[in-house]
């Protein structure tokens, strides 16, 4: 049974779904589909800490279904910019845990992160599956993964 690793960037899939089809990423359906390829031995969904309540119910279901959510603060910039993502967070994990696993599955459209799967896969032998909205999804990080699978309708809620 294969290990592995699953890594979300929620921020991202909130975004591109939302774009694509005006409609939300179905976390049970894929832990489901992961869970029937192999064992999932560990599970981070990186996201921006809101104070609202609808937030924190989301962040609640997704530590209901095995997730470990780990939160950064919202940055208010004084020229009215805004700073909140998660890369060099995912990028570090990812790196660590590469070597205990035999997938490591992530979850982006953010071409940033193809050179960090070319990496964990040269360097542990390791599978690097993505899901991403295709039209949304950087070809290069499309083509760094071993798979790339596209999140359309059996991924999204209804």
């Amino acid at each position: 049974m294969k290990k592995i690793a699953l890594f979300v960037d929620i921020q991202n899939i909130y975004y591109t779904t939302r774009q694509a089809y005006q409609r939300q990423f179905n976390y049970r359906e894929l832990w489901q589909q992961l869970s029937n390829q192999g064992e999932i031995i560990l599970a981070n969904a990186y996201a921006i800490a809101r104070q609202d309540d609808q937030q924190h119910k989301f962040q609640k279901a997704l530590k209901h279904i095995g997730f470990d959510v780990k939160l950064k603060p919202f940055i208010q910039r004084s020229d009215g910019s805004a700073k909140g993502d998660w890369d060099v967070g995912i990028t570090i994990d990812v790196l660590e845990h590469a070597p205990n696993v035999d997938v490591v599955c992530l979850l982006s459209g953010d071409g940033d992160f193809d050179l960090l799967l070319q990496k964990v896969a040269a360097k542990h032998g390791i599978e690097t599956w993505v899901y991403g909205v295709e039209q949304l999804t950087a070809q290069s990080l499309i083509y760094s993964a071993s798979r790339f699978q596209p999140i359309k309708e059996g991924l999204l809620l209804k």
